[in-house]
């Protein structure tokens, strides 16, 4: 590891355990959607109100109801339409997911293309979540969707702290060296911070160790296995793990190598796009 990496992981460590380090905030559509679903007698009409504040969020989900996963004999073109059809907690769940793209805004063309592409990434990881949850387990599909889009949520602070320090701007090794270091520490604080639920909290410290045996399948399964798939025969170094061995791949019942599996799964990837 660089001097520069070495002491850039070293800053950002210890701004962590000093409650030092400037973590995004949620945008605000999200905290209203979450204050307005945590109301059990919430109707419809009332999140639908909260939701289309944000057009751009309420597009995306009515392009997520009808998409091919979920999609219903005849085409949904209203968002009240969508939320009853995808319940009132499943919607939240999912829109508070997706407004996140907010946060992935950056002043400098170097880092608002990193952000670009582990927000693209967490979309196709979201889609594959969902998918896998709905075939092979009893688990909720909308919060694997979540756990797909913030696995990864821990890279941003690293981003913003690299946008103020041009030296580690330009070092591009460097800078991939600390965020693969250490963005699953940052991702796990982030989500406390945010108050996400439990399941979900401690996913973006959880989701790179193949090794992990969980007593029966949970979130973090669902998201490594789509991460395998999503890299599978690239060059990422998630691309060279020897899938057999891993508990998660054993537990769904899933094989990289079968065709039937893989192209169901295929084409859940761009489902949140």
């Amino acid at each position: 590891m660089s001097n520069l990496a070495d002491k850039v992981q070293q800053d950002l460590v210890a701004a962590i355990d000093n409650d030092d380090l400037v973590l995004p905030t949620l945008p605000e559509v999200a905290l209203q959607i979450r204050k307005a679903a945590e109301d059990p007698e919430i109707s419809v009409s009332t999140l639908s109100k909260v939701i289309a504040r944000d057009t751009a969020l309420s597009a995306r989900l009515i392009k997520v109801v009808n998409s091919p996963l979920l999609r219903a004999t005849r085409e949904v073109t209203d968002l009240h339409t969508a939320i009853t059809r995808l319940g009132v907690n499943y919607s939240s769940n999912l829109a508070i997911g997706l407004v996140m793209e907010q946060i992935f805004h950056a002043r400098s063309e170097v880092v608002e293309q990193k952000m670009r592409d582990v927000w693209r990434k967490s979309l196709e990881i979201a889609g594959i979540s969902y998918a896998l949850c709905r075939r092979y387990t009893q688990l909720k599909p909308d919060q694997a969707a979540l756990g797909g889009l913030v696995h990864q949520i821990g890279v941003l602070p690293i981003l913003t702290y690299a946008e103020e320090h041009n030296e580690l701007l330009s070092d591009s090794i460097s800078l991939n060296h600390v965020i693969d270091q250490i963005h699953p520490l940052i991702g796990d604080k982030l989500l406390r911070v945010w108050e996400f639920p439990e399941m979900l909290m401690q996913l973006p410290g959880k989701y790179l160790d193949f090794e992990r045996q969980s007593v029966r399948v949970d979130y973090v399964d669902l998201v490594q296995v789509a991460c395998l798939f999503c890299y599978r025969g690239t060059d990422h170094p998630l691309g060279g793990i020897d899938a057999s061995s891993v508990p998660a791949l054993k537990k769904l019942g899933i094989d990289l190598e079968n065709e039937v599996q893989c192209r169901a799964l295929e084409e859940s990837r761009s489902m949140f796009y």
